[in-house]
C-alpha cells in the first residue's frame, strides 16, 4: 500500500529528452529498489545510469533490436519487462485501413524525424514490411516525416496535394505528443487515419489498432511484484503483447463522410458512437 509499505518516486521529462540523464541520477540518489520506465530514450538512460538496480520496461518497441536485452527468453542483465514489437503491427494497420477505405490507391505514413543522439525516437520501424504489404494491396505508400509543430501542417498539406486517400500514423514520440494536432488536421482534411493507440480515437481520431494498454500496464505490475519479492530480472523472460484491440469512432467517420464497412466493424473491440 503506497505510503505504508511502498514509496513511488515519480519523474517526468515533459518532452525534454535532455533532462532524462539528470532524472535517472535523481532516482539513483534516492536509492530506489526498482525503476519502471516507459520506452525508448528513458530505457536507454536508465540502463546507462545503473547495471545493478532492476529495470522494468513498460513498452519497448523491440527490446532485442534496441539492445536492451540479450534475448527475450534470457534477458541476461538488469533489464526485463515488455516489448511491443510494433513493427509487426504496422502492416496489419495498413490492411485495416485499406479495408476501411476500399478504393484507396495512395496512402501516407506519418513518422517521426530522427533526433540527434536519439535514433530510437524515429518510429520508422516496419517501413519495409509496410511497403511489401502496400504492394500486395495495390497501394502506393509514401512517407512523411515530422517533428516540430509546423511539420504537421505541411505534412497534411502534402498529403492533400498528393490526393492521398488515407494515412497510417506511426507510433513514435512526436506523434504521441502532437496527438490532438494530428486528429484535428485529419478532420480538417477529411483524411481517414489509423493510429496505434486508443487515446487518439478517444480524442476523435478515426480508428486505432494495437496492444491493449491496460493489459500491458497490469502485466508490467507483475514484473515489479516478482522482483520486489526477490526474483532477478535476468531470469524473467521479456513478454510480448497477447491482447490487441481495434477501436473505431463512428462519430468521426460520419463527420468526414466515411462509411465503415460491416466487415471492419465486426472486428472492432470497441465502437464509439
Amino acid at each position: 500500500m503506497e505510503g505504508q509499505n511502498l514509496v513511488i518516486e515519480r519523474r517526468w521529462a515533459d518532452r525534454q529528452f535532455e533532462r532524462l540523464p539528470a532524472l535517472a541520477t535523481e532516482l539513483l540518489q534516492r536509492q530506489v529498489d526498482l525503476i519502471l520506465v516507459g520506452d525508448g530514450a528513458a530505457i536507454v538512460e536508465a540502463q546507462q545510469a545503473t547495471s545493478t538496480i532492476p529495470i522494468v520496461m513498460l513498452a519497448s518497441l523491440d527490446a532485442v533490436e534496441q539492445g536492451f536485452v540479450a534475448s527475450l527468453a534470457h534477458p541476461g542483465g538488469n533489464v526485463t519487462g515488455l516489448t511491443l514489437m510494433t513493427a509487426d503491427l504496422n502492416a496489419k494497420r495498413l490492411e485495416l485501413l485499406k479495408e476501411t477505405v476500399p478504393g484507396s490507391a495512395r496512402m501516407m505514413t506519418l513518422m517521426c524525424k530522427a533526433v540527434p543522439g536519439q535514433a530510437l525516437l524515429r518510429g520508422g520501424e516496419g517501413w519495409a514490411d509496410m511497403r511489401g504489404t502496400a504492394r500486395t494491396l495495390g497501394v502506393h505508400l509514401h512517407r512523411l516525416e515530422v517533428r516540430e509543430p509546423a511539420d504537421y501542417e505541411e505534412a497534411f498539406a502534402a498529403a492533400s496535394r498528393a490526393r492521398a486517400a488515407a494515412m497510417v500514423v506511426m507510433p513514435c514520440y512526436f506523434n504521441l505528443f502532437h496527438q490532438q494536432r494530428i486528429v484535428d488536421l485529419a478532420a480538417q482534411h477529411r483524411l481517414p487515419a489509423i493510429y496505434s493507440w486508443r487515446g487518439a480515437v478517444q480524442a476523435a481520431g478515426l480508428m486505432s489498432y494495437g496492444p491493449n494498454e491496460l493489459d500491458i500496464i497490469r502485466r508490467a505490475a507483475t514484473y515489479v511484484d516478482k522482483i520486489l519479492k526477490g526474483a532477478k530480472p535476468a531470469d524473467l523472460p521479456v513478454e510480448q503483447p497477447t491482447k490487441f484491440e481495434l477501436v473505431i469512432n463512428l462519430k468521426t467517420a460520419q463527420a468526414i463522410g466515411l462509411t465503415i464497412p460491416p466487415t471492419v466493424l465486426f472486428q472492432a473491440d470497441q465502437v464509439i458512437r
